[in-house]
């Protein structure tokens, strides 16, 4: 039974009270990121209470775009409970892996979509249309001619259609209408409305509320405070009052798992950066340099999660951060994304989009340039990202970002588990080779597609620390060498396959392997005259 609104005033309750109303078999659509941002904890861990003690309610459906957790046990890990959950359609899932080992051991049926695919689904949902069209998946693990997204063997319902219309192949995702939606805000007034001052991201909340309210289901909204009515700005409102069937206060409820509010990421102060603390000089930062050094300025870029998530630090420590325009598909615009299981914050940006106005830019072809990592790479160009030896990650917004971008820049080490390298004299060496070859002759599924890259009219180009890989029709060339590594000791012998070597290979630039700045600005500067003049 739906929580009954007392005229326009909304059902103020405690998380175990707000959970009652949510009934076995429903789907269940959680909104948040990695780190806490944006979770709605206290009406998960409430969740996980009540089926602890009463074995109810069963047989649910989870729904996520994004991954929430700190690739442990935070998040939706403590939701990886045997009767409570039966089914998940979910866009990441690294963030939280006792979900993902649940999917790995065929216990629950598992589904990965793009999450651009799953932000806009839910506008679908709402508007009351069937699914979606898009081109975002083709070629790729989640078409149907390869796996349609299904992550196990348990998984054998085809939820994804491929259609042509005027010649030209589509791929039909469809809506999913949750039974209730569990989110999260910062204030709420007596009457539901919501604002999110204290926030790093809007993410798909909005979409979220809209498809579950007008499908006849329940709306969860889990915030800090609870004010007067119709006091807080109307242009501070997120998520309109009528939306919400219930509101559960978390007096302590903190932005991220660090606790304290940081005003740098909710937008409110900008962070002196004139002092820069710079990475140290290790594998990831010469990888994130020469990554830069695709860069242009004024360009519109997405960065990911990863070894690529330092390329915001490395453009700030050249003093050209604020002279091209880094994305997070979270929605922050600008600014320098954080690290780790916090990616999905933003110090300084400039702007903040919901999640699914994000994913539109992008799909339209929208960047310039994306930097995004890789866990394995074949000689024709494919990645993947999602699974690989046994373990599920899922994609988050890698096919969405990868598929639609200008220049695609993968980065990564050439070998990993226990890789252990060393900048000295201006170049690497390698003290401890990895375990394992993430060049390899074949990857297992395919989350980018090479050939169909090339088709697109991409350039693509694979980054490691001691190599520079571009794709052409012949599959991958090595480009270019790190200084002082012999082409066939160094890299053909830690590689699957035999590359394509350029008949004009050239060595990396020598700056990448030393500890001053590369002074990239004042190139970019010289740049922008030239085109002036």
């Amino acid at each position: 039974m739906k929580p009954l609104r007392n005229g326009n005033a909304v059902s103020v309750v405690s998380a175990d009270a707000a959970v009652q109303w949510i009934p076995s078999g429903a789907t269940v659509a959680f909104c948040g990121a990695g780190g806490g941002l944006l979770e709605p904890t206290l009406v998960i861990d409430a969740l996980v209470r009540r089926f602890q003690h009463k074995q109810e309610p069963r047989s649910l459906t989870y729904w996520h775009s994004t991954g929430l957790g700190d690739r442990g046990e935070r998040g939706m890990s403590p939701l990886a409970l045997p009767g409570l959950v039966q089914r998940i359609i979910g866009g990441h899932w690294g963030q939280s892996p006792r979900l993902a080992e649940m999917a790995e051991r065929n216990e629950i049926e598992a589904y990965n979509f793009p999450q651009g695919v799953m932000s806009q689904l839910l506008r679908a949902a709402a508007a009351g249309h069937p699914g979606i069209l898009s081109h975002v998946g083709l070629g790729t693990f989640v078409d149907p001619r390869q796996k349609g997204g299904k992550l196990n063997e348990r998984t054998r319902e085809e939820l994804i259609q491929l259609i042509e219309i005027n010649g030209l192949e589509w791929l039909f995702y469809p809506a999913v209408r949750p039974n209730v939606a569990i989110i999260r805000g910062t204030t709420a007034d007596t009457e539901g409305y919501i604002s999110m001052e204290d926030e790093i991201a809007y993410l798909d909340a909005l979409a979220m509320a809209q498809a579950t309210h007008n499908n006849g289901g329940i709306v969860i909204a889990q915030v800090q405070r609870l004010v007067k009515a119709r006091t807080l700005h109307p242009k501070s409102v997120k998520i309109p009052g009528y939306l919400v069937d219930a509101v559960v206060i978390h007096h302590e409820q903190p932005q991220l798992y660090t606790g304290s509010v940081n005003r740098y990421m909710s937008g409110d102060y900008v962070m002196e950066t004139s002092e820069v603390n710079p990475l140290p000089l290790n594998e990831r930062k010469v990888i994130a340099r020469r990554a830069l050094l695709e860069a242009s300025p004024g360009d519109v870029g997405n960065v990911g999660v990863g070894i690529s998530d330092g390329i915001g630090v490395v453009a700030r420590e050249e003093g050209v951060s604020e002279e091209m325009t880094l994305t997070v598909e979270t929605g922050p615009i600008g600014g320098v994304s954080a690290q780790g299981i916090f990616f999905g914050a933003s110090v300084n940006m400039q702007a903040m989009l919901d999640m699914p106005a994000q994913f539109d830019f992008y799909d339209g072809g929208g960047l310039d340039i994306c930097f995004l990592s890789f866990a394995e790479a074949d000689q024709q160009g494919n990645v993947n990202v999602h699974k690989f030896n046994g373990k599920i990650m899922g994609t988050g917004g890698f096919i969405d970002i990868s598929q639609n971008t200008k220049k695609v820049i993968f980065s990564g080490t050439l070998t990993a588990g226990g890789l252990k390298t060393m900048i000295l004299n201006g170049e690497v060496r390698i003290a401890q080779e990895g375990r394992f070859q993430k060049l390899v002759q074949q990857v297992s599924e395919i989350t980018f597609n090479g050939m169909d890259a090339l088709r697109r009219g991409q350039e693509v180009m694979y980054i490691t620390e001691r190599g520079v890989f571009r794709l052409t029709h012949n599959g991958l060339e090595l480009a270019e060498i790190a200084p002082g590594l012999d082409v066939e000791r160094d890299i053909i012998s830690h590689m699957g396959f035999r590359p394509h070597i350029s008949a004009d290979l050239k060595e990396m630039d020598c700056r990448l392997f030393l500890p001053q700045t590369m002074e990239i600005r004042n190139e970019w500067l010289k740049a922008k005259r030239s085109e002036e003049e």
